[in-house]
């Protein structure tokens, strides 16, 4: 009976600080908002990593006797950002109220990046701007100091990553249609995964939005464990005594993305940051997949994807005879097929690919469509069709409403 009082008040945390920090939102737009709110959070997320080691280094027992608290490198070794010293929530928090919090923020993100290069023009610095209310900003701080997001027990509950997804997804609610833009809900992503098992190998998503496909396949891998007992490593690592396996999920697979958005991409690297998913081949360019592939030689063992639903500007004009359209050419009004044959271009010889389409992209017969379609059926490239239900998303939107709110 305790253990379950205890889940369900961690069940509720992040709907607590949803509530909280939606009524801090006054006058902002949900999609200016989310960067303010996740920003922070992530901030909480490394700045409670590194007090927890902070203070071990400083007590200096044990392995760390003799530590240098403040040597960058000893954060390194144990795969924590370093957090400077004006960068740090503690001190943070007790600027909270005054009027130039905003800019405290800004220059703590500043701070942080220089200190961490794989965070270089991810974090947001977005809090010094007029119209975001520091009264609100210093109690947006109060409330997020309230929960515990980066200490290694608060990471074995996973709660800054179910806080973190949390948000994304009333987020992308509150944004409505443009909310699809960076993230798919959890249901529809689970079931990709599921059906295309990505037990090891190289994972691409090519509009990767926030980075749900890539979270989702290493929450498959950690629930299939007993698979890597059985099988393990094809790179010639065995199963040790007990037939425990040590590799963790990233060491199975590799991870390569591209976004287009930049601020979807710095959500996405945040977003993997927080899971310690190593993020270095998630590309950005205001270009697109399309006009500038960042990932030109890949072939990947899997290709999961939410792609634009029938774009009409996707530049199919600049890309009439692209090598990548071996099963014909896509019409310039609607890039659904462009997507497909994009996909299938960057498989691997034995790679398996699951995506989310327009429902009418199973009909269409406009700009060769139906051609091209098939092509696809005669090479017997298509395994199997999901057909979801009418509506989806905002039947989800309309339930998660109903429930939570």
């Amino acid at each position: 009976m305790a253990k379950k009082a205890t889940e369900n008040i961690d069940d509720s945390l992040e709907k607590k600080l949803w509530q909280a920090a939606d009524k801090l939102r006054k006058n902002m737009d949900a999609a200016e908002y989310k960067h303010v709110v996740l920003g922070l959070i992530f901030l909480k997320y490394i700045s409670d990593a590194f007090e927890e080691l902070y203070h071990k280094l400083k007590e200096g027992k044990g392995d760390y006797e003799g530590a240098d608290p403040e040597d960058k490198n000893e954060y390194v070794a144990e795969k924590v950002f370093y957090v400077p010293p004006s960068a740090r929530w503690t001190w943070l928090q007790g600027r909270a109220k005054l009027p130039t919090i905003g800019k405290d923020i800004d220059d703590a993100m500043d701070a942080i990046e220089k200190d961490n290069p794989s965070l270089k023009g991810v974090l947001p610095k977005v809090y010094a701007q007029e119209k975001l209310d520091k009264t609100s900003l210093g109690g947006l701080i109060d409330l997020i100091s309230t929960a515990t997001l980066g200490t290694q027990e608060a990471q074995a509950k996973d709660i800054l990553g179910r806080v973190y997804e949390y948000f994304l997804g009333q987020f992308a609610l509150a944004e409505g249609k443009k909310g699809g833009q960076f993230y798919t809900p959890e249901s529809v992503v689970k079931l990709l995964v599921e059906m295309l098992e990505p037990y090891e190998g190289r994972v691409f998503d090519p509009c990767c939005g926030s980075g749900g496909m890539f979270v989702q396949s290493e929450k498959f891998i950690k629930a299939h464990q007993d698979h890597y007992k059985k099988f393990p490593s094809s790179g010639g690592v065995s199963a040790g005594q007990g037939g425990k396996i040590a590799l963790t999920p990233s060491d199975r697979i590799s991870i390569y993305g591209q976004e287009s958005n930049q601020t979807t991409w710095r959500l996405c690297k945040m977003n993997l940051a927080i899971r310690g998913i190593d993020s270095s081949n998630v590309k950005w360019n205001n270009e697109g997949s399309f006009l500038n592939d960042a990932h030109k030689d890949l072939k990947a063992d899997f290709i999961i994807a939410n792609p634009p639903f029938n774009d009409s500007d996707w530049s199919g004009e600049l890309l009439q005879n692209d090598a990548r359209w071996q099963y014909g050419k896509p019409p310039a009004g609607n890039a659904n097929y462009a997507w497909i044959q994009h996909f299938l271009y960057h498989l691997a010889p034995n790679g398996r690919a699951g995506f989310v389409l327009s429902k009418g992209s199973l009909t269409s017969n406009s700009g060769g469509e139906y051609e091209i379609r098939k092509a696809l059926v005669d090479a017997d490239l298509i395994d199997c069709i999901v057909n979801l239900p009418a509506k989806l998303f905002f039947w989800i939107r309309l339930l998660i409403n109903y429930v939570f709110i």
